[in-house]
């Protein structure tokens, strides 16, 4: 069962009392539940004892942006309790399916269209919260900048202070920052981006149509949120091919994919270790030049 004070505290924020709560597994960071409600109604919760202010109060405001363009479905938010302990965030409950072949070619036009709608600059109001990690989010004129001195060169830092990167990789990555402006590809207006896109973070409702979730949403490069798709697993053509009808890619976006998955397999880096540091060092390499 849910813990009495984290109980009482959502049946205040969210107006009703918790009558059962199921512990969900899969979450790397927060502890994640599933609520019925006493108006019958249920809802996801996630949670954790170090949270810190702001984290659930900013994947809010970041779900409630990405909801704006009305480009794909996005969890709504029930209630959200952050300035204070027992911190959360209850979004509404989606019913688990998987993602038909219409769902697939959904996901690639919605996504062209969220990107489409744009964003004021390369960058973001407050900074950008992975977890337990807090990176810098003020704009920058150009993403090759803001790619270099908003994320590798503050995460570069925090691998090697972990001993995630030896220094020879370290070295690597900053040859990499130095060759962003002829890395990063033809210039193009800042995107709103998911963030954080991997398989994961799209959730398949029971029909067949794709959710947005667990967003770390910036203005940022749209390369970014397609890379992240194919990091963990391969989108489905479908997906692409629906994209790439509503919002072609830029000329050598190819070769640009390993170069934008630098970034999220830093931040596993420091998070976890393991294979995560080896396989940065294997893109650092090839990017340095």
């Amino acid at each position: 069962m849910l813990p009495g004070r984290l109980a009482a505290a959502v049946a205040e924020e969210l107006g009703h009392a918790v009558g059962g709560a199921r512990r969900l597994g899969g979450g790397d960071i927060n502890e994640a539940w599933a609520l019925e409600l006493e108006d019958g109604s249920r809802a996801f919760l996630k949670t954790r004892p170090d949270a810190p202010g702001g984290e659930y109060a900013g994947e809010a405001a970041g779900l409630a942006w990405l909801a704006e363009p009305g480009a794909l479905p996005v969890a709504r938010v029930l209630g959200v309790r952050d300035q204070r302990a027992p911190r959360f965030l209850a979004l509404e409950w989606i019913e688990e399916g998987r993602l038909d072949p219409a769902g697939q070619e959904a996901l690639g036009r919605g996504l062209a269209a969220l990107h489409a709608a744009g964003a004021p600059a390369f960058g973001g109001d407050a900074p950008l919260r992975l977890g337990p990690l807090t990176l810098p989010n003020e704009p920058l004129a150009d993403w090759a900048s803001f790619y270099a001195r908003r994320r590798l060169e503050p995460l570069l830092r925090g691998a090697v202070d972990r001993g995630a990167l030896p220094a020879g990789v370290a070295r690597a990555v900053e040859r990499v920052c130095g060759r962003l402006p002829e890395l990063a590809g033809p210039p193009e207006p800042p995107a709103r981006i998911h963030g954080d896109l991997w398989s994961g973070n799209v959730l398949a409702g029971a029909d067949g149509r794709p959710w947005l979730i667990d967003p770390a949403a910036y203005g940022g490069h749209r390369e970014m949120d397609l890379a992240m798709l194919a990091l963990f697993a391969s989108p489905s053509p479908r997906t692409l091919a629906a994209y790439a009808e509503v919002a072609p890619p830029a000329p050598g976006h190819e070769d640009r994919v390993a170069l934008w998955q630098l970034f999220p397999l830093l931040v596993h880096a420091v998070l976890f270790g393991g294979v995560y540091g080896a396989s940065a060092e294997r893109i650092a390499v090839r990017y340095a030049g």
